[in-house]
C-alpha cells in the first residue's frame, strides 16, 4: 500500500540536482518488528541501483539476521561514527561523511532511533533532516509502536512502554510511505524459526509482545492510521484542485439533526447504513442560528452527542443562516457520500407554501445521495425547540400595573395639556408607554398599552373628542400607524428581551454540566461534586444522591448529600429525579418549575456515569486482584512442584547412596554425595529465603530502619560469596553517605549481583560502579550477557520471571524481591542497555540528609 504525500511527485521526471531542490523521504512503515522492513529497503537499495542511481547505505542493522545481512552484499555503505560513551564504545550515523560522499540516495535504518550521548543530534529523524535538507533523498523504516500519537494506545495494547518514538509530522510528511505487512500468524512462524530474534530470546517474546491479539491489535492500528494519511493526502488533493464534487473513496454518512425527537432515530439509522460497507463514517451534524443561539435544549443537544459516540461516530456543530445550505456545505467539506434528513415536521399546508427543509437539502446536495426518512413527528404540524423564556411574576405584575395604571394617567396629564400639546406629540408618548411597558413586563402588558394607547388617542385627542370616531382621513391613518408600530415594537422588544433571557439561561446550563462533564471526563468519581453543584445552580436547601443497593424493597442508602439535613429517602424530597431503577437524585428546598427538569435530567445523566464508572472501577481492581492472586498462585504451585522438589530429590538420593549398606563407598564418592546434599541445601535455603521475602513485601510486613551509611561497608558484604575474577567493583570510599536499611540494601545488592553473574558470559566480569548524581547516589550493576528486549524490560521486576533464563536455579523472584525491599527503603531499580551488549540494572539510593547538595 502507498500513501502519496503532498511534497512532491514520483521520481520519474525529476532533474533537479540536489543543490536546487531538497531531498525525498520515503519510509517503509511496519507493525512490529520482524515483519521485513529493512530488507524491503536494501531491495529497493538494489533496483535502484541497478537503475544507475547512486545509492549508499547509511546505517543498517541487521540484528543478527542472515537474510538482511546477505541484502547487504553488493551495496556501498559510508563507515559509521565511533562514539566513546561510559567505557565503551558505539557506532552511530555519520552524517558528516554522508554528506561529504553526497549520494542520490541514503538508506538509514530506525529512524525512531535515539542517538548515544554526544552525538551530532539527540534523534535519529533529525539526522534525516539534515541529510534531505542537503538534497539527499533518504529510505527508512518505522514501527508504529513509535509514532508519538500513537505512543499510549500501544502501551494499552501490549503493556510495554516505547521509549523511542518520532513524532508523527515526520513520518506524515514523507513523499511516499510503503507499508510493509505480515500476518500475525506468519510473523509468529518467522520468529519461532529464529529470523527476527536470537533463540534465547524466542519463548519470551511469543509470549509476551508478539502475542497473536497485540500483533493483530498493531496490524490494525498501522492500517488505520495510513488509512487516515491516505484520507489527508486526498482532501489536500482535492482542496489544491479545487474539486468540490465528493469522491467517493469512503463510505461518510452525515445525519443531520435538528435537536427534536426524530434525532434518536435518524441517528441510530445512519449507524446502520454506516455499518454496512467496512471503514465506513458516521458524522452527525448540527446547524446553529447565526445569532450563536440553540435551536433545542442543550440537554438534548448532549444526548444526542453522546449516542452519536456510542455508535462510534463524531458529533460536529456548525454555525449558518440557511438550514439546508449550512448541512449541504459541511457534507461537501467532509466528502460525505449520502446525507440523511428527517421528513419535515410541517403540515401539508405549510409544504405547499414553503419548500421543506428536507427537500431543499436535497435539491442543493446535486451528487450527494440524500435519504429522507420518515418518522412518528412527521407531517405532524408539530414544532420542537425551546421554550419562551418565562418573566419573573413580579416583572408581569409591574407591567400590567405600568399598562394600565400609566395608560390612565398619561391620559389625564394630556387631556390637561392639549391645549399645548398636538396629537402627533400625544401619539409618541403613548409609543414611548408601550415600549417601557414591554421592557418591564412583557409581550402582554404592553400589547394591552398599545390598544389602550389606541382607544384614548381616538376618544379623547382626536376629532370629534368624546366619540370614538375620526373625522379626518389623515389621523385615521395616523393612529391605525400608532397601533401597529406600537404591537411591532412591543413584539420584537419582548422577544429581544426573551432572547437575551434565554441565552443566559442556556450559558449558565452550559458551564454547569460542562464543569461537572469535565470532572467525569477526567476519570474523576465527582458523585460529590454533582450534588454540590446542583445545591448551588439551583439555590437549594439540600441535595442526596440515593441509591437501594438491596433491590426494590431495600433501604436506600445516601451516596453523596450536600446542603443542611439532606434527605435520605425520595419520600422527604420536594422533587425526585430517577436515574435508574435503583438510584435517583432527592432535591429539598422547593418544588422546581418543569423547565428545569430538562437540566435536572443531564445532572442525573452525569450522575449515572459517575456510578458507573465507580462500579466498572471496583469491579475491574477485583478482577485484577483475583487474577493476580490466579496467577501466583498456579505460578508457585508450578514453581514448587518442581524448583523445590529438585534440591529434595537430590539431598535424599545423596542420603540413600551414604545410608545404604549394600555397597561400600570411595572416600571420593563419600565426599561427593556429601557435597551434593550440602549444595542442594544451600540451593533450598536460597529459594525459601526468596519465597519468604515475597511474601513480605506483598503483605506489607516490610519495616526498614533507615540509618545513614556509606556504600563501600555495604556493597563488600553483598558480594561476598562471588568468586574474585566474576566482579569488577569500583565503589569509591569518598562517596557521600546514603539514608537506608543496610541490611535490606545489602539483600538488594546480592540479589541483583547474582542475576547479573548468572547472566554474563564466562570470562566476562560483572562491572559494578558508583557515583553521586543529584540527590541520591547511583549504583550501577552492568553484565555483558545477551540483555533483554526493551518489551521484556517492563517484567523482569515481575514474579516468577526467568526472562532467556535457561538455569534450572531459581523461581524467578530475585529481581522481584530486590525491587520490592528496593521501594521499602526508598530507592529505584530500573533497566537500561549495557553499551555494547548486555544489561545495567540502576539502583538509586537517597543521599542522607546532610550529604544532599
Amino acid at each position: 500500500m502507498n500513501s502519496e504525500g503532498h511534497r512532491g511527485a514520483t521520481e520519474l521526471g525529476v532533474t533537479r540536482t540536489a543543490a536546487t531542490r531538497a531531498g525525498r523521504l520515503t519510509v517503509y512503515f511496519g507493525a512490529a518488528p520482524g515483519v521485513g522492513k529493512t530488507y524491503a529497503m536494501l531491495d529497493e537499495a538494489h533496483r535502484r541501483q541497478d537503475r544507475g542511481t547512486d545509492v549508499v547505505v547509511g546505517f543498517v542493522e541487521t540484528h543478527g539476521r542472515a537474510g538482511t545481512a546477505a541484502q547487504l552484499e553488493g551495496l556501498e555503505a559510508v563507515p559509521r561514527h565511533t562514539i566513546t560513551y561510559q567505557d565503551a564504545e558505539f557506532s552511530e550515523l555519520d552524517v558528516d561523511a554522508v554528506l561529504r560522499r553526497a549520494p542520490r540516495v541514503a538508506m538509514v535504518d530506525e529512524l525512531a532511533h535515539t542517538n548515544v550521548p554526544g552525538s551530532r543530534h539527540e534523534k535519529r529523524w533529525q539526522d534525516v533532516a539534515e541529510l534531505l535538507e542537503a538534497g539527499i533523498d533518504v529510505v527508512t523504516t518505522v514501527n508504529v509502536q513509535h509514532l508519538e500519537s500513537l505512543n499510549d494506545d500501544v502501551y494499552a495494547i501490549t503493556g510495554v512502554r516505547q521509549r523511542e518514538t518520532v513524532p508523527d509530522g515526520v513520518v506524515r510528511d514523507a513523499d511516499q510511505i510503503q507499508l510493509i505487512d505480515l500476518p500475525p500468524q506468519a510473523l509468529r512462524r518467522r520468529l519461532a524459526h529464529g529470523n527476527v530474534y536470537r533463540a534465547e530470546q524466542i519463548d519470551a517474546s511469543l509470549s509476551a509482545y508478539f502475542r497473536v491479539g497485540n500483533l493483530t491489535a498493531l496490524r490494525e492500528l498501522a492500517l488505520l492510521w495510513l488509512a487516515d494519511r491516505v484520507d489527508d493526502a486526498l482532501l489536500t488533493y482535492r482542496r489544491d484542485e479545487r474539486i468540490e464534487a465528493p469522491w467517493p473513496a469512503r463510505e461518510r454518512i452525515v445525519v443531520a439533526v435538528t435537536g427534536g425527537p426524530e434525532g434518536e432515530t435518524l441517528l441510530r439509522r445512519g449507524a446502520r447504513i454506516a455499518q454496512r460497507a467496512a471503514g465506513s463514517e458516521l458524522i452527525a451534524v448540527h446547524v446553529l442560528a447565526t445569532d450563536g443561539l440553540p435551536s433545542a435544549p442543550p440537554t438534548v443537544i448532549a444526548a444526542q452527542r453522546a449516542l452519536v459516540e456510542s455508535l462510534g461516530g463524531v458529533f460536529d456543530t456548525v454555525v449558518g443562516e440557511d438550514v439546508a445550505s449550512a448541512v449541504v456545505d459541511f457534507a461537501r467539506g467532509v466528502n460525505a457520500t449520502m446525507i440523511v434528513v428527517g421528513v419535515s415536521r410541517r403540515s401539508r399546508l405549510r409544504e405547499a407554501l414553503s419548500e421543506s427543509y428536507g427537500v431543499e437539502v436535497a435539491r442543493l446536495a446535486q451528487n450527494i445521495d440524500v435519504h429522507l426518512m420518515t418518522h412518528e413527528g412527521a407531517r405532524s404540524g408539530r414544532r420542537t425547540g425551546t421554550r419562551a423564556a418565562t418573566l419573573s411574576g413580579r416583572r408581569t405584575g409591574a407591567g400590567w400595573a405600568l399598562g394600565v395604571i400609566g395608560t390612565a394617567l398619561l391620559t389625564a396629564v394630556l387631556y390637561l395639556l392639549r391645549d399645548t400639546l398636538g396629537l402627533p406629540s400625544d401619539i409618541v408618548l403613548f409609543l414611548a408607554l408601550t415600549v417601557a411597558v414591554a421592557l418591564v413586563g412583557g409581550r402582554w402588558p404592553s400589547l394591552i398599552s398599545a390598544a389602550g394607547g389606541f382607544l384614548a388617542l381616538n376618544f379623547f385627542f382626536t376629532p370629534p373628542t368624546g366619540r370614538f370616531t375620526i373625522a379626518d382621513p389623515e389621523n385615521a391613518l395616523a393612529l391605525a400607524v400608532f397601533l401597529l408600530v406600537a404591537i411591532g415594537v412591543a413584539s420584537v422588544v419582548d422577544l429581544a428581551g426573551r432572547r437575551t433571557a434565554q441565552a443566559f439561561r442556556a450559558r449558565a446550563e452550559a458551564s454547569a454540566l460542562a464543569a461537572v462533564s469535565r470532572s467525569v471526563l477526567s476519570g474523576q468519581d465527582t458523585a460529590q461534586a454533582i450534588v454540590d453543584r446542583l445545591t448551588e445552580t439551583f439555590t437549594l436547601t439540600s441535595v442526596s444522591l440515593l441509591e437501594r443497593p438491596g433491590g426494590d424493597r431495600g433501604p436506600w442508602a445516601p451516596l453523596a448529600t450536600s446542603g443542611e439535613h439532606p434527605a435520605l429517602s425520595p419520600e422527604a424530597a420536594q422533587t425526585v429525579i430517577p436515574i435508574d431503577g435503583h438510584t435517583v437524585l432527592a432535591l429539598c428546598g422547593r418544588v422546581l418549575p418543569a423547565s428545569d427538569r430538562l437540566v435536572l435530567e443531564a445532572f442525573a445523566s452525569q450522575a449515572g456515569v459517575v456510578l458507573e464508572q465507580r462500579k466498572l472501577r471496583a469491579q475491574a481492581d477485583e478482577a485484577r486482584a483475583l487474577q493476580q492472586t490466579e496467577a501466583t498462585r498456579n505460578t508457585l504451585l508450578a514453581a514448587v512442584s518442581h524448583d523445590l522438589r529438585t534440591p529434595l530429590a537430590m539431598i535424599r538420593t545423596a542420603v540413600d547412596g551414604l545410608a545404604s549398606t549394600d555397597v561400600e563407598l570411595a572416600p571420593e564418592d563419600s565426599e561427593f554425595l556429601v557435597s551434593t546434599i550440602s549444595t542442594s541445601a544451600s540451593r533450598l535455603e536460597r529459594l525459601i529465603d526468596n519465597l519468604l521475602d515475597l511474601s513480605r513485601v506483598q503483605t506489607g510486613s516490610v519495616r526498614p530502619v533507615l540509618q545513614d551509611v556509606s556504600l563501600d561497608e555495604i556493597v563488600p558484604l553483598a558480594t561476598e560469596g562471588f568468586d574474585i575474577g566474576a566482579l569488577a567493583v569500583d565503589v569509591p570510599e569518598s562517596l557521600p553517605l546514603v539514608s537506608t536499611d543496610p541490611g535490606m540494601l545489602e539483600r538488594v545488592l546480592a540479589n541483583v549481583i547474582s542475576n547479573a553473574v548468572r547472566h554474563s558470559p564466562p570470562g566476562a566480569p560483572v562491572r559494578i560502579s558508583a557515583s553521586p548524581m543529584g540527590g541520591e547516589v547511583v549504583v550501577r550493576i552492568a553484565d555483558t550477557g545477551s540483555g533483554l528486549a526493551d518489551e521484556a524490560k517492563d517484567h523482569m521486576f515481575e514474579p516468577f520471571q526467568r526472562l532467556g533464563d535457561t538455569s534450572p536455579d531459581g523461581l524467578g523472584l530475585g529481581l522481584a524481591v530486590a525491587q520490592g525491599l528496593a521501594i521499602a527503603v526508598g530507592a529505584t531499580l530500573t533497566a537500561e542497555d549495557t553499551p555494547g551488549g548486555g544489561l545495567t540494572i540502576v539502583l538509586a539510593v537517597p543521599m542522607a540528609k546532610g550529604h544532599v547538595s
